[in-house]
């Protein structure tokens, strides 16, 4: 194996940001779309019905099966060759064709008991419909878990570009499949249409897989059915998987916790929740899960190899990009949030109390922005360490901490649904903060000073850019000669490159290490260009 596999790619990483970007702007798109023509009480009702299926592709697909696949498949790639490599990689895509098979179905034949204990507010008509979309939705598990398992094929290969871009092809699909269908089986967009959005979403989910499947064959790989399934390969990765499956159940259980305490505020308060989520999911995706896709390869092989001190600094390196990438977002989010949903989300159904409420969980949601985008980078890294049990363990301690957090903010202090938001928060930042203490002594060389003084230079650089985000847009407003959404637009559109151009300056007269990095590569890519 060469070198080059053994370090982050930082231009991958820039492949990867951008699609990444691209994805989360069209889930965007299909979010507030589908939201102006449906409403926040409708579209809680899709979402609940959706989220029955989503739970097990976080749990099997883009979560225990992604991580344990990869990490094997990658120490294969390393220590067996390419051949063997796609041997194993057959012989799992059958079993999981298989084995997702049998899962949606039985989805489908018990989506009522489950409606009932994921949103036990619902009722009447409302929880007959989720219970519909919900059948409807189930086989999406099948479609997006044959679709993570080629995604990590080719990441370890180191082909990223095609990968990246197949969520963007789900929306697409979802939203394109979901409006027309809906539109055909009611013009006026009633509850009925919903159907079609449930159609949509499978439409979606077969696009994600079909736009990956070039790049697979141009890899080498020929599709073939292999029921050979005992193997050490796939031994390996089933035990890999229990506590990765039990520590994604946990986190699992905190999403049902979650939902359960939102249906008692209402099917508006479980689309609050989603659109918030959904936009803190933006820096996210762009930055932690980038940072994450090319650091979780890199350090399985380097953990296979003779090369192993590298492990720590590789990994303390990840961790550093996504501070010094994620946190201008948090702080930016939590004082732009009311404009940038009223700009976004505030059409058609859509009101002036829901952009509101929104925007209250969103800056909630957004203190635990960092630590989500550490945890990205720093769980999957347990398992190339053979450490597959921590952060089983510490997922289970979050869910007790949810739990108690959901009663105190909600119940007893009367936050409502913020208080749910606020809970996630506090449980991400207890979590990275754990699974970080633990890798300590196993990774033997984390470079924790160093990482406190990324984090201390990038807080305060991010000082500015709150300043910037607290009294600039009152300036643009004052001299704007438009209102209401070209004003909000005209608002953001100055304050938040502006707010990011402080940041950027600060962190280089603090002499953060990640923006050389950052200027080197826009060096090199304006001398492409040139």
């Amino acid at each position: 194996m060469s070198a080059d596999g053994k370090k982050l790619n930082t231009r991958a990483s820039g492949v990867i940001a951008a699609a990444v970007m691209l994805s989360r702007v069209l889930g965007l798109v299909r979010e507030v779309l589908f939201n102006s023509l449906f409403g926040t009480a409708a579209m809680g009702l899709f979402l609940i019905a959706f989220r029955l299926p989503n739970l097990l592709r976080d749990l099997f697909a883009e979560g225990a099966l992604s991580t344990a696949f990869i990490t094997v498949f990658s120490q294969k790639l390393e220590t067996a060759g390419r051949e063997s490599a796609w041997k194993l990689a057959a012989k799992m895509l059958t079993l999981a064709t298989v084995f997702m098979s049998v899962v949606s179905l039985l989805g489908v034949l018990f989506a009522e008991p489950l409606v009932h204990l994921l949103a036990p507010g619902f009722a009447g008509a409302d929880a007959a419909l989720t219970v519909l979309l919900a059948r409807i939705m189930y086989p999406f598990i099948l479609l997006v878990s044959l679709a993570a398992l080629v995604m990590g094929i080719l990441n370890a290969c180191q082909v990223f570009t095609a990968p990246a871009l197949a969520s963007s092809f789900f929306n697409i699909g979802s939203i394109a499949g979901g409006t027309l269908l809906g539109w055909m089986i009611d013009p006026g967009f009633g509850r009925g249409a919903l159907v079609g959005l449930a159609v949509g979403t499978l439409l979606g989910g077969a696009l994600q897989l079909a736009i990956q499947w070039p790049s697979l064959s141009r890899a080498g790989f020929r599709l073939r059915a292999d029921w050979a399934w005992r193997d050490e390969g796939i031994r390996r990765i089933l035990v890999l998987m229990v506590p990765s499956v039990i520590a994604a159940s946990a986190v699992q259980v905190n999403v049902l916790v979650n939902s359960r305490f939102a249906s008692f505020a209402g099917a508006e308060a479980v689309t609050w929740l989603n659109s918030a989520f959904r936009l803190m999911q933006l820096p996210i995706g762009v930055f932690g899960v980038a940072v994450a896709t090319i650091t979780l390869p890199v350090v399985s092989r380097i953990a296979a190899s003779a090369d192993a001190d590298q492990f720590g600094p590789t990994l303390a390196k990840a961790m550093r990009l996504a501070v010094f990438l994620t946190l201008p977002s948090a702080v930016g989010l939590w004082f732009l949030a009311a404009p940038v949903i009223g700009l976004i989300y505030e059409h058609g159904n859509f009101r002036p109390q829901d952009t509101l409420e929104t925007a209250a969980a969103l800056q909630f949601y957004a203190l635990g922005l960092v630590a989500y985008s550490c945890i990205k980078v720093l769980s999957p890294a347990f398992y190339a360490v053979n450490r597959k049990w921590t952060p089983m363990l510490v997922s289970f301690a979050a869910v007790g901490l949810n739990v108690g957090l959901n009663v105190l903010f909600m119940f007893r202090l009367g936050l409502g649904h913020s208080g749910l938001a606020l809970s996630t928060a506090i449980c991400a930042t207890f979590n990275f903060a754990a699974l970080y203490l633990l890798m300590r002594p196993v990774a033997r060389r984390l470079e924790t000073r160093p990482f406190l003084g990324t984090l201390l230079r990038c807080l305060l650089a991010a000082t500015g850019l709150a300043l910037v985000c607290r009294f600039l847009p009152e300036g643009v407003a004052s001299v704007c000669p438009w209102e209401g959404f070209w004003l909000q637009g005209v608002v953001l559109g100055v304050t938040i490159p502006a707010a990011g151009a402080v940041y950027f300056a600060l962190c280089g007269l603090l002499r953060v290490q990640e923006v050389s990095g950052v200027v080197d590569f826009l060096k090199k890519r304006l001398r492409r260009l040139r």
